[in-house]
């Protein structure tokens, strides 16, 4: 995803007004930073991937006939595809993405919406998912194809595989989960449409899941809040601070679970970042976050971007993230 759009926000001030926020939102990701760094030095995974890899992670998947030869890297709202889906299918992969009955559990009667980033089928769209739509700052194209690891796994099946995962990790805690797109349908859904299946299904969170397309050498994981915006359609300012707080404990989950240290390239090392670009986030009226889970153009976490072993990882920690903040 890059960084170049309008109204980029860096981290915000620990000197702002809502300081009793931030602190918790600081002591969160400094707990999930303290657990990494232990992590790490009891033999986590280290710079060369190990950690995935001992797992039985298998090389990266070879590009399959359907996906673009090169897709986009570094879009504004997430960033690629094929019909190949990793090394094995995820729990649950051919579901539907409409609400499933959800079982017995701590969340019962809260709602969750996944938002897997991009769409496999985008690129045979490309006319309609460069139409222009209205995020309240400004207008922006409908999607994009997303980008992909250099050996040709695409965005769009890394973010659909973690959905299906998060998915039944979250039914099992008894909520009732919602995506917004399950390759049900051709292209998309924009951008606009995205935040709007979240605020229709009044959900008590939504996460939107992507993959990094950025330089070599960056590499972790950033967690993207939505700034204060009120423009146009785009209204913010209620959901920016249980945003915050439900981005935090993804970050701490994140780094707890999967043993990956935030990103080293934006985010000041706290893996959180606030942007008010992107219209999944302008035009959200419920909490919502995006997770960069890593970057695909690098390929040490290309490594781990590959692995089912690590995407079991990473769907564990935005679950538990979304667990604890419902939960308080």
């Amino acid at each position: 995803m890059s960084y170049t759009g309008p109204d980029f926000d860096p981290p915000p001030n620990p000197r702002s007004r809502r300081r009793p926020l931030t602190v918790a939102v600081a002591a969160l990701v400094c707990g999930g930073l303290l657990g990494w760094g232990v992590y790490a030095a009891t033999g986590g995974t280290d710079d060369d991937g190990a950690g995935a890899r001992a797992e039985g992670s298998p090389s990266a998947p070879s590009r399959t006939p359907s996906q673009p030869a090169s897709p986009s890297a570094g879009d504004t709202e997430g960033s690629g595809d094929t019909e190949g889906g990793g090394d094995e299918e995820s729990p649950a992969s051919r579901a539907p993405s409409a609400s499933a009955p959800a079982a017995a559990g701590p969340l019962k009667g809260k709602v969750v919406v996944i938002d897997p980033g991009h769409n496999p089928a985008n690129f045979r769209h490309t006319a309609e998912i460069n139409r222009q739509v209205d995020v309240g700052t400004h207008r922006k194209e409908c999607d994009t194809t997303g980008t992909s690891t250099d050996d040709g796994y695409a965005e769009a099946e890394f973010t659909l595989d973690v959905a299906h995962r998060m998915r039944a990790n979250l039914q099992k805690q008894g909520a009732t989960v919602k995506l917004t797109q399950d390759r049900d349908r051709p292209y998309g859904p924009c951008v606009d449409e995205r935040a709007r299946i979240g605020n229709a299904a009044k959900a008590d969170a939504v996460v939107s899941i992507h993959a990094d397309g950025s330089g070599a050498g960056n590499r972790g994981f950033h967690v993207i809040l939505p700034g204060s915006v009120h423009e146009g359609e785009a209204d913010t300012r209620a959901i920016v601070g249980p945003s915050s707080e439900l981005g935090a404990r993804i970050a701490g989950s994140f780094v707890r679970v999967t043993g990956t240290a935030p990103s080293n390239y934006i985010g000041g090392g706290t893996g959180l970042v606030t942007r008010k670009d992107l219209g999944g986030l302008n035009l959200s009226t419920v909490p919502k976050v995006f997770i960069e889970c890593g970057n695909m153009r690098d390929g040490k976490d290309a490594a781990l971007l590959t692995s089912a072993a690590w995407r079991q990882k990473a769907a564990q920690g935005v679950s538990e993230g979304i667990v604890s903040f419902l939960r308080g």
